[in-house]
């Protein structure tokens, strides 16, 4: 699939910005089908912790280069430390640690659980 580069609006500062297609590449390769809708500075300060607004759905992806998308290659982290929440396993009831609000809907696992439920890596 061929990208080209586009120019979308950030919902925060109203400014113009190009998603470059390195960036589109980026989230195809990751099954993102959703554009940014913030800037690369703004989706910067929100990942800082700067940002205010609705709810955000988590600071997944890769960063380092291209507007803080990896445009070729890169990967890693947002950068900074991310906020983790406190639960009790659901298995084993010790203290679990976990980058996410737990909803009470679903289980949360210790890292020791988790590792056990999660089916083997295949490389």
């Amino acid at each position: 699939m061929s990208f080209q580069d586009k120019t979308l609006t950030c919902r925060d500062c109203g400014r113009e910005f190009i998603w470059t297609a390195g960036e589109q590449e980026f989230y195809a390769a990751r099954g993102l089908q959703n554009a940014p809708t913030r800037c690369p500075e703004d989706r910067a300060a929100r990942r800082a912790g700067g940002g205010g607004g609705g709810g955000s759905y988590g600071n997944r992806g890769g960063g380092g280069g291209g507007g803080g998308y990896g445009g070729g290659g890169g990967g890693g982290g947002y950068g900074g430390p991310r906020e983790m929440f406190t639960a009790t396993c659901s298995n084993c009831g010790r203290e679990a640690r976990v980058p996410f609000q737990p909803r009470g809907d679903k289980p949360v696992y210790c890292s020791d659980c988790f590792e056990q439920r999660r089916p083997a890596r295949r490389y």
